[in-house]
């Protein structure tokens, strides 16, 4: 089965941005996307397991339904809430322009012993391949990294 990178975000052309970032260096992973945070629990409780980084949006628009009204997805501190409650297994990274509620969400996820990184989002979609991308690669790159250099040669 191969890893999974997760991404919680509802933004069409960041997640265009992202998927562009990833197809390039990290294609062999499966990169899989959310817009919302109750399906992204859901898939976290049969896949969590084989997830190498987690990156979490904290606001998500309201969406339509088939019916026309609009429903309520939930936020990354949803997300971040659940993770609390399990063992940490991977990264994550928080990408918002909620500040506050990036530290929130930081402070949970820290309490519960998950590594964390935060990136503010700036400069339209210019944060994407620099700021972002720097911390998903961090974020893979560093356990395989530790886990060479503490083999000993």
């Amino acid at each position: 089965m191969a890893m999974k990178i997760i991404i919680l975000e509802d933004n069409e052309e960041r997640r265009a941005a992202m998927r562009r970032c990833l197809d390039d260096r990290f294609y062999q992973y499966e990169a899989r996307f959310f817009d919302d945070a109750a399906e992204l629990i859901d898939y976290l409780r049969a896949n969590l397991n084989d997830t190498l980084v987690i990156s979490l949006d904290h606001d998500l628009e309201l969406k339509p339904t088939p019916t026309g009204e609009m429903t309520d997805p939930g936020t990354g501190r949803d997300v971040a809430d659940y993770l609390a409650r399990t063992a940490p297994v991977c990264p994550v990274v928080i990408h918002t322009t909620n500040s506050s509620a990036a530290v929130g969400m930081e402070m949970v996820l820290q309490d519960a012993h998950w590594e964390t990184r935060c990136v503010l989002p700036c400069d339209d979609l210019e944060w994407i391949p620099t700021q972002w991308f720097q911390s998903i690669r961090r974020a893979i790159v560093g356990p395989l990294r530790r886990s060479v250099e503490g083999r000993s040669l």
